[in-house]
């Protein structure tokens, strides 16, 4: 596991991305508006069970690429680095918008699935998560692919707490995300200066 201060930097990084409006969030958020906190849950529980497809690929190629090839390591981590650095700086510039989502009703086991597959099948979440948890992982302190498994549930638990939050809180909090415009702005911009200041951390720190 990595040092004190490196696991606490990532619990308090994980705790706002997770925290930050995003496509799961927002499919929870239209789905327990939609059909109740029921089916809020399902989904974030859907999500929850996708999200870990993404969790077990990184812990099998960072491991892999780590003991076949540091340079090749060093790549992705840089390539990791100016990523997040490119989130950081999108999310900044771009508009808060928080529409809600027009979501038909749909059966218990279908929202279930289908937050699998909004996880599962968004690309940018497995680039993600290749480019955030590199930078915590220490291969002198354990098992790369265990210290990866690890950071990976915390993370997911934390965002799958933050997601049954939103469920049951239903139609309150949507619409307070939604038409409270300013805070969407200014969680935009917090957000977005983690992201840069985890990109600037995984480039310049050495391994």
């Amino acid at each position: 596991m990595p040092e004190k201060a490196a696991f606490f930097t990532f619990v308090f990084a994980a705790f706002m991305l997770n925290i930050a409006p995003g496509p799961d969030m927002l499919y929870v958020i239209g789905r327990s508006v939609g059909q109740g906190r029921k089916a809020g849950i399902v989904s974030s529980l859907g999500v929850f069970v996708g999200c870990w497809v993404h969790i077990l690929a990184a812990a099998v190629g960072i491991a892999a690429l780590l003991r076949s090839s540091p340079v090749a390591f060093n790549v992705v981590r840089y390539a990791g680095a100016a990523y997040l650095i490119y989130l950081g700086a999108r999310m900044i510039a771009q508009r808060a918008n928080l529409s809600s989502q027009q979501l038909k009703p749909e059966s218990l086991v279908s929202i279930f699935r289908q937050g699998v597959f909004t996880n599962v099948l968004n690309p940018k979440v497995a680039i993600f998560f290749l480019a955030f948890l590199p930078q915590f992982i220490d291969a002198h302190r354990g098992n790369v692919a265990f210290q990866i498994l690890v950071l990976g549930l915390i993370f997911n638990i934390g965002g799958t707490l933050v997601n049954l939050a939103v469920a049951y809180a239903g139609g309150t909090l949507g619409e307070l995300l939604r038409r409270n415009e300013q805070f969407a702005r200014l969680q935009q911009w917090f957000t977005g200066l983690v992201f840069i200041g985890l990109g600037l951390r995984l480039a310049w720190q050495r391994r």
